[in-house]
């Protein structure tokens, strides 16, 4: 599996970048909300990838946080939804909301999405309660983090940067511990 890819944008529009590493264009499918955060063409860029592979094809799709891409994976391992509802999902409400109304059990903000009707949205909450809340919990830490970084005057860029690239998996200490590490190295 390619688990993520750092190279320079060559073209990006809102569903999908070409990263160019060591001469080979990668093109990641993307959700709108990762655009918008994209950096400019010609710039670095760190993308956590899931390679989507079917018979007659292999996709590359791209997140700039782990906890995003590890999210998309467990959604489109629901029964009936492949990788473009997944990236509709993503690019139409935050992951916080997702988590939200899946343990809300709110089928009727679910079928606000794109591509999600009631049966698919009762699915979704079947097959996904109880699994994806540690999403909420991480994105609380990496906030808390990023507003530690910005305490000790570290840029917003460069925080935010940082803060991507740290595991999810990780406690708070030892996220604090990693960036500035990272930051001052």
């Amino acid at each position: 599996m390619i688990n993520r890819i750092l190279g320079i944008i060559v073209e990006k529009n809102p569903s999908v970048v070409i990263v160019d590493v060591g001469g080979v264009g990668y093109e990641i499918g993307i959700p709108v909300s990762t655009f918008s955060k994209l950096p400019q063409i010609g710039e670095k860029v760190l993308l956590f990838t899931h390679l989507y592979i079917r018979e007659d094809s292999h996709q590359l799709f791209g997140f700039l946080e782990e906890m995003e891409r590890s999210l998309f994976g467990k959604i489109i391992k629901v029964s009936g939804i492949g990788p473009r509802v997944g990236l509709a999902i993503l690019s139409t409400i935050s992951p916080e909301s997702l988590v939200s109304y899946i343990e809300k059990r709110n089928t009727e903000n679910l079928c606000q999405i794109p591509g999600i009707g009631k049966k698919t949205a009762e699915r979704m909450i079947l097959e996904l309660n109880g699994k994806i809340e540690a999403v909420s919990e991480n994105t609380n830490d990496n906030e808390e983090l990023v507003q530690a970084l910005l305490a000790l005057g570290y840029s917003e860029k460069e925080v935010r940067s940082t803060v991507s690239t740290i595991e999810y998996k990780l406690t708070i200490q030892e996220k604090i511990k990693k960036a500035l590490k990272l930051l001052s190295g």
